[in-house]
């Protein structure tokens, strides 16, 4: 693990400020390197990356057929109007939103949700006024790695926000001090957050849209687990945003939503201005979406029946966690999203639990601390905690989580 870097910056114990030549290393590339010297002792099950593996709606293939030749010709930055009305259509009748999205000036299509969230931090950069110090990006800790390369491209400080269960795995808003919120370019936020499942309340929200406001930065949200829970519906940013959605961003994908990891759409809305701004960009710099796949993802947001089916899914499986796993290692049914979040801090820690579910059970999944990075204090928010997604198939994953259970126990 890379020693942390000294930040310029100084805050408190709730926040590291980590300069933007610090190395970030994808968690999946240590993770490979962590198990290549061992061979999984049972056939191997990985559990180890969220890739959707429900099946494929229906309706993919026909749609694709129907507008297959529009793969031979550009498409146009923004998305083409039909999928920017259903996404816009599909927002206003999942969220209590304060007014209708305008399809024309407040929706972008995007290549999944991991390119718009990584541009969107070199769009914050720009668009907003000047800073008082170092530009910063405030980031959850652990964290998507997006947000960290985000950071970086844009020339920011991205400061470390740690969540743990003692601040309900979101960032703890009243720890952020008038200097650090006086820097701030854009704030990630994540809910359902990656890996815990936590869902912040529209409080929260309210909450952070006013500081956005107050200090002049971008509120970037990444809901792309909206779709998956087994509790109460999670809400999104915009609701809490006002009836201009000032500051505040929402990012989805049908990765997740809908089993489509592979298609790699999704979109961006929220702030017009902001989202003009993010438009200029992207028309340059980033890859356009196919027509085609954009017709699929019109089908998609006009059927809830596949999300019902793939809810049903994951609950059967959260359901065997919870029979299986029971209160071991801290264990707690998320809120939203497909990940288990385990405390292995008394079975040696995460990479030693990592290394001996591999080579004993034969389960791959990924180390906690690779996902976060050092606070100021040198403490690592994900140290002592491994990932599990359950994406596999119900039988599959109960046999992941008694192997698991036999071979930590």
């Amino acid at each position: 693990m890379a020693t942390p870097t000294t930040s310029r910056a100084a805050p408190d114990a709730a926040a590291a400020a980590v300069p933007t030549a610090a190395g970030e290393r994808s968690p999946f590339a240590r993770t490979a390197e962590l198990l290549a010297p061992y061979q999984p002792g049972l056939p191997l099950i990985t559990l180890s990356l969220g890739e959707p593996q429900h099946p494929v709606p229906g309706f993919v293939g026909s749609v694709l057929s129907k507008y297959i030749n529009d793969f031979g010709r550009y498409p146009i930055a923004r998305g083409i109007e039909p999928f920017r009305r259903a996404a816009a259509n599909w927002l206003g009748t999942r969220f209590n939103l304060p007014r209708a999205i305008d399809p024309e000036t407040e929706v972008l299509v995007l290549n999944g949700s991991r390119e718009g969230l990584f541009f969107a931090a070199i769009a914050a950069a720009r668009y907003v006024p000047p800073r008082k110090g170092t530009p910063a990006i405030l980031v959850p800790n652990p964290f998507y790695p997006a947000y960290g390369a985000g950071a970086r491209a844009a020339n920011c400080e991205a400061v470390f926000l740690p969540t743990t269960r003692a601040n309900g795995f979101l960032p703890d808003l009243d720890a952020l001090d008038e200097a650090t919120l006086a820097r701030t370019v854009a704030m990630f936020v994540a809910s359902p957050a990656n890996p815990q499942g936590a869902v912040a309340s529209p409080d929260y929200f309210s909450r952070l849209h006013a500081l956005a406001i107050r200090h002049g930065f971008i509120v970037l949200s990444d809901e792309c687990y909206s779709e998956i829970y087994t509790q109460g519906a999670p809400g999104s940013a915009l609701e809490c945003a006002g009836p201009d959605f000032s500051n505040v961003v929402a990012f989805q994908s049908l990765s997740k939503r809908s089993n489509l990891p592979g298609m790699r759409v999704g979109f961006a809305a929220g702030d017009g201005k902001f989202l003009a701004a993010f438009h200029e960009l992207r028309n340059v710099a980033a890859p356009q979406v196919p027509v085609p796949l954009q017709h699929v993802a019109v089908a998609a947001y006009s059927d809830e029946a596949h999300v019902e089916e793939n809810r049903r899914l994951y609950r059967m499986k959260f359901d065997l966690a919870d029979q299986i796993l029971g209160n071991r290692y801290g264990y707690v049914r998320p809120a939203g999203g497909f990940c288990v979040w385990l405390d292995v801090s008394e079975r040696g820690g995460d990479e030693a639990a990592t290394v001996k579910l591999y080579k004993e059970a034969g389960v791959r999944v990924i180390p906690g601390s690779y996902l976060a990075r050092p606070q100021a204090d040198g403490s690592n928010p994900g140290a002592g905690y491994i990932r599990l997604a359950l994406v596999a198939d119900s039988e599959t994953t109960a046999e992941a989580l008694h192997r698991l259970v036999k071979t930590l126990d």
